[in-house]
């Protein structure tokens, strides 16, 4: 696929998450064309507004509202649609719910669009993430799901916390579900070329890592009992993807995508694992290497996710 003059991007959902992630990209200049796509058009029109009317301290970009006509062609399109949970509200209900509205979204991008590029951010990101590819019938690359892209933001937060070190100089992984099942890949992780256990040894730092694992699976509900809804990090993290593919820059991010054959018993679920991405969406798919307690952790990981959209997507 050649590049257009015009780098569009179409963010389906007006939402918190939605605006958030328009900003983001208005500030980083990843498109020069970012369309907000809501059924509660005024929400879009306003959106799209408020970040337009900031363009002048960055650089030109056009924030607008538009209907799912620009996606015919868009460089890629952001599904953030989809409701919270509510009180009372089972995981299963929740999801049944997002799935149908993401399923309904995908129908109407895929009657102007004939080959797009999908990143799926609605929760449950990795049952939505299915639920695209199956609907849209895409190959798996061009559905991308934002995985554990923003679990893998608060382990390197956390353990840059804890060392005292530039979160830059950490590399490590949380892979497997965007949720409760999620596996930090501790034995591969290092700091700035260390391996991990002997950083903390130089230094002196003492790593509680089932804590830390706690911490970092729980942020997101930390956040949101102290201030209603998590919205600034994920934007964030998907910016980083949107300027990963839009760059063509060839690097490696933790997020999801329906896996084939190759990965055995994680076949058909879309769990994350580290991916290079390019302008045409995932390149290749890597396995990193793992102790045998987190390759037990993430069987456990794609079964449950594969039991759960047995469900979820009947």
């Amino acid at each position: 696929m050649k590049k257009s003059h015009k780098d569009k991007i179409v963010v389906v959902g007006a939402g918190n998450v939605g605006e958030a992630i328009a900003y983001t990209l208005m500030v980083r200049v990843q498109a020069n064309d970012i369309v907000l796509v809501d059924v509660n058009e005024d929400r879009a029109k306003g959106a799209a507004l408020d970040i337009a009317h900031g363009t002048s301290f960055f650089k030109q970009v056009w924030v607008r509202q538009g209907g799912y006509e620009e996606c015919a062609d868009a460089q890629m399109i952001i599904i953030t649609a989809g409701i919270a949970r509510k009180p009372g509200q089972t995981r299963l209900d929740l999801a049944k719910t997002n799935v149908s509205i993401v399923k309904s979204i995908t129908e109407n991008i895929m009657k102007y669009a004939k080959n797009p590029l999908i990143l799926v951010v609605s929760n449950p990101a990795d049952i939505t993430t299915m639920a695209v590819q199956q609907v849209s019938g895409l190959p798996a690359e061009r559905v991308i799901g934002s995985g554990t892209s923003l679990d893998t933001a608060r382990f390197r937060y956390i353990l840059s916390e804890k060392l005292h070190i530039n979160i830059e100089d950490i590399n490590a992984y949380i892979l497997g579900e965007h949720g409760d099942s999620q596996v930090p890949i501790y034995s591969s992780a290092n700091v700035g070329g260390f391996p991990l256990e002997e950083y903390a040894g130089q230094v002196g730092a003492q790593l509680d890592k089932k804590a830390i694992a706690e911490r970092t699976k729980n942020g997101g509900a930390e956040v949101i009992k102290l201030k209603g809804a998590t919205f600034y990090g994920i934007a964030m993290a998907v910016s980083n993807i949107v300027e990963t593919i839009m760059k063509d820059d060839n690097a490696l991010l933790p997020v999801a995508h329906v896996l084939d054959e190759s990965f055995g018993e994680w076949a058909g679920v879309a769990i994350s694992l580290p991916c290079r991405l390019g302008w045409e969406g995932i390149v290749q798919t890597h396995r990193i290497p793992m102790d045998e307690n987190e390759k037990k952790l993430m069987d456990h990981s794609a079964e449950l996710l594969k039991e759960f959209a047995k469900q979820a997507l009947a």
